[in-house]
């Protein structure tokens, strides 16, 4: 117990953006079970800012995130937000079951769910903890896709407007005001100049490491990098005026020598169930797919087959990069699909005009695209790949100069027409200007959730005739 004279004083631990980085997370609870030792004379409080699931991780996808929660529940979180890689991958009602065995509260303040404009059962706007005698008001927000969202039935909020309204109500009970901030650096800057009364952003989502604290005004924020390599470390002491404010802050190195063994052996156990889960069958191919990002393929031209059919577009356009080897004759399981399409990326369908589709085959076509490492936007691949097609056939030079190599790309047996505009099946992706930027111009986007690029591709194997129809070529070499 804290002797009466001392000065209040509570120890706040944060992690964001673990994206299922299973390598640290036993790590990260040894950390935090040595840092409650050390602290006992004085409470400590642990909070997750978001995108701790991750479906690429095995663990992740074959228990559908109850890997995630038990973790969490090990280690001992006290309240966590929610980032886009738990709201967006994961339907609401496998969220709603997740979340009800999660021992911590879910804190989220600009998620409402359409039909009832509150949140999910499982999400509170805020909440008040007591850490022996300390009341703690916290409040989350995540970045709001609100595209994305309102296909599953929620509405993502302005967050700078409803953090406002919880802060407001936190500020006249708690002694400490908290926001869980899945909104990015640049929107964390935002929040500490515009919105009055919150000591401290725990913050996410941009993978930024403030390795000491950033004040603005009143408010200080801090952040952990990403993939748990770092547990941020805050202090916060009651001062003669009574208010509570940041005497320590940082960032400490996650040592992963240190292990947590509940937590290890709780890993072991959901990494065998998730193997099992993902051993299920669902297509035998008689015949191996095989894979280039330099050019065609046939593995390529199924994944745009699969976009092509499941839109309904006239044409589809795809990256090669989404796939990360060739597909194997044989049975075809759930997993080895996860393991060749890890990608958390969603199809959609988009009006573009000719000129950019033929910009962007012309950049295909060169090393600088295809050769390309990109980040972010839910791929996880690691070069972006040339452009796989469907529904259109390309005849090409490639003798001539760069950007003047097509010589002819057909639609049904006629020639595409620069000024016209064309129903394309896609990847959400390019919409945010990544990989082949001449596809963000295209209009009207219409985002298909929940199916990733993997449950397309389960489809297109089972049906007749796909195996046969990939392997004839769309782009024609001329001489």
């Amino acid at each position: 117990m804290m002797l009466q004279n001392q000065a209040k004083s509570i120890t706040i631990l944060h992690t964001n953006d673990i994206h299922s980085h299973f390598e640290t997370v036993s790590s990260i609870a040894a950390l935090a079970a040595a840092e409650r030792a050390q602290s006992a004379e004085s409470p400590l409080l642990l909070v997750d800012i978001g995108d701790h699931m991750d479906r690429t991780a095995v663990e992740t996808e074959g228990t559908m995130g109850q890997t995630n929660i038990d973790i969490l529940n090990l280690t001992g979180y006290e309240a966590v937000t929610i980032g886009n890689n738990e709201g967006l991958t994961f339907t609401p009602d496998v969220l709603e079951r997740l979340y009800a065995g999660l021992q911590s509260p879910v804190v989220c303040c600009n998620i409402h769910e359409q039909l009832s404009s509150a949140p999910p059962a499982w999400m509170k706007k805020s909440v008040l903890l007591d850490k022996d005698g300390i009341r703690i008001g916290i409040t989350g927000a995540t970045a709001p896709f609100a595209d994305f969202y309102k296909l599953l039935g929620w509405d993502a909020l302005e967050p700078l407007q409803a953090l406002q309204e919880q802060v407001e109500g936190l500020r006249t009970e708690a002694d400490i005001v908290i926001v869980l901030s899945h909104l990015g650096l640049s929107t964390d800057r935002l929040m500490a100049e515009r919105v009055t009364g919150i000591d401290l952003i725990l913050g996410g989502h941009t993978h930024h490491l403030l390795e000491e604290p950033l004040r603005i005004g009143d408010t200080v924020l801090c952040a952990a990098g990403k993939y748990g390599q770092y547990v941020g470390k805050v202090v916060m002491t009651q001062q003669d005026d009574g208010r509570f404010r940041v005497v320590e802050g940082g960032c400490r190195p996650v040592d992963t020598g240190l292990l947590d063994e509940t937590v290890s052996r709780a890993l072991g156990i959901h990494r065998e169930r998730a193997e099992e889960a993902l051993r299920e069958p669902v297509a035998v191919t008689d015949r191996p797919l095989t894979l280039t990002h330099m050019g065609e393929s046939p593995f390529g031209n199924l994944l745009a087959q699969s976009v092509r059919q499941f839109t309904g577009a006239a044409l589809s356009l795809v990256n090669t990069g989404q796939l990360l080897g060739d597909l194997p004759e044989g049975e075809i399981t759930a997993g080895l699909l996860h393991e060749l399409c890890p990608s958390p990326i969603n199809p959609c369908v988009i009006s573009l005009k000719g000129e950019h589709i033929r910009r962007s085959l012309e950049e295909s076509l060169l090393p600088e695209y295809w050769s390309k490492g990109i980040r972010g936007f839910g791929f996880r691949g690691h070069v972006l790949g040339n452009i796989a097609v469907d529904g259109i056939e390309v005849l090409y030079d490639p003798s001539r100069i760069p950007y003047d190599r097509i010589v002819q790309i057909s639609l049904q047996g006629e020639p595409l027409q620069d000024d016209r505009m064309y129903t394309v099946g896609t990847l959400d992706m390019f919409t945010f200007g990544t990989g082949y930027e001449q596809i963000s111009r295209g209009e009207d986007p219409k985002y298909l959730l929940p199916e990733f690029l993997r449950d397309l591709l389960r489809l297109e194997l089972q049906r007749p005739g796909s195996l046969d129809t990939c392997g004839k070529n769309r782009w024609i070499e001329v001489v």
